[in-house]
């Protein structure tokens, strides 16, 4: 298969076309999701469990998800998981038609789809990370991962701004069975994707491929802990994610307890805070930036969105949180795209997909955490969501500021395309920071 020479070619648009429609879906999804659970239970303890169950499989999962992905068919395995997260939903759409006043029934399946999908997308993500830079040319990488991370905030946007409407109208079990139909269309468009790949040849003894499935996952452990800066990146984005978790956990709670609004502005925050993402996509990928100037807008936008987050605490009126919303999804998505482009880059392809399984996994590893205790915490305190809004968003600005003082972190922000020449060089590889603690 001959290098891609332009950005919108035929497999790059069938895999970000099919990922649109699948994540539209998921949106929907997810809207149905939280407030189903409101309105037939009011349990902020539920909600968050549920999430957090939905969590744990691709944080535990992630390393052996990007192992497959480095070791077998990337196609296969994301084809596998559309399909498996679209039979599912489909399974939920109809255990609500034919059965909607089966409360127990119907959180009982939540739990089996929160972890089949889990599953699923422990694989599929590191898959999916790791396909995209052997899509495009070298020189487009930041622009394709600008266009994928687009065509989700894009389905943010439509899907979630939408979602408390159609809500209302159509309810939870409709909205389900789009989510499943749109994962369905999603897996039939990558059948047609090729994806250049050089798959290790297998060995035939199980035993002998398990010894080397394992050699390979370590593998990865190692190559990610041996580089100060990237680890340092990892552990920040852990922290980050836990403080930042009760955001999307409490948001129906945030919208009807505190903005006393209707369901409608859920979708209406989402959507702002999607078409800001958008901007900010948009931004990062037409941006020039110097290796010192990515460092320093990653880390100031980084520290603005954590402050956004502490206004949407502050203010009681529905509009003037639209605008926080917006913003925080504007610096947030410039810090995204800088810090995927730069992973992607710094990581050569044969171990890519165990290094984002590993981002996975280590970045996301305390989130169930955040979003149990959020539902948790949420009810012991008589639903007292923006106090937990403003703590959170002012514990990730401390976190932000105490990262800019690391060195190493900032020295790995600040790699540049040119230095990936020497990067087999390891005195010259600015991933392999000095291993001091200074």
């Amino acid at each position: 298969m001959s290098a891609p020479t332009r950005l919108f070619n035929r497999n790059f648009f069938l895999l970000w076309q099919g990922q649109l429609v699948s994540q539209l879906g998921n949106q929907l999804h997810a809207v149905a999701l939280m407030f189903w659970i409101k309105h037939a239970t009011g349990s902020a303890s539920l909600m968050g469990t549920i999430l957090m169950i939905a969590m744990l499989p691709g944080v535990i999962l992630g390393p052996i998800g990007g192992t497959f992905a480095d070791r077998f068919s990337r196609r296969r395995i994301i084809i596998w998981g559309d399909l498996i997260r679209g039979l599912s939903v489909l399974a939920l759409a109809a255990i609500l038609f034919t059965a909607p006043g089966s409360v127990d029934l119907t959180i009982a399946w939540l739990l089996v789809i929160s972890v089949v999908a889990g599953i699923a997308g422990a694989f599929f993500r590191p898959a999916i990370s790791a396909a995209i830079p052997d899509l495009v040319p070298h020189e487009k990488v930041a622009a394709a991962n600008s266009l994928n991370q687009s065509s989700i905030q894009l389905s943010v946007f439509v899907g979630q701004g939408l979602g408390g409407v159609l809500f209302r109208l159509l309810g939870a079990p409709l909205l389900f069975l789009i989510d499943g139909i749109t994962y369905l269309f999603s897996a039939v468009s990558e059948c047609f994707i090729r994806i250049p790949q050089v798959i290790p040849e297998s060995r035939p003894e199980l035993r002998a491929l398990l010894a080397q499935f394992k050699e390979d996952t370590l593998e990865g452990f190692h190559y990610v802990w041996e580089r100060r800066g990237m680890r340092d990146l990892f552990i920040m984005s852990a922290f980050l994610n836990f403080l930042l978790a009760p955001f999307g956990v409490l948001l129906p709670f945030y919208v009807e307890d505190h903005l006393h609004a209707r369901p409608d502005w859920f979708g209406f925050l989402i959507a702002a805070f999607g078409l800001g993402a958008l901007l900010g996509y948009g931004i990062a990928g037409s941006l020039r930036l110097s290796g010192r100037g990515r460092a320093m807008i990653v880390i100031l936008f980084l520290f603005l969105a954590s402050l956004g987050f502490v206004a949407a605490g502050l203010v009681l009126i529905p509009v003037v949180a639209l605008i926080c919303f917006l913003l925080i999804g504007a610096f947030t998505g410039v810090v995204n795209i800088n810090i995927m482009t730069t992973l992607q880059l710094t990581t050569p392809s044969e171990i890519r997909g165990r290094v984002f399984g590993l981002l996975g996994t280590l970045s996301s590893g305390l989130t169930p955490i955040g979003m149990g205790l959020a539902g948790l915490i949420t009810d012991a305190i008589d639903h007292n969501v923006p106090l937990i809004y403003i703590i959170s968003g002012a514990a990730s600005a401390a976190v932000t500021l105490g990262m800019a003082l690391d060195r190493h972190f900032r020295e790995y922000l600040a790699f540049t395309p040119e230095d990936a020449e020497s990067s087999e060089r390891p005195e010259t590889d600015p991933s392999r920071s000095p291993q001091s603690d200074g």
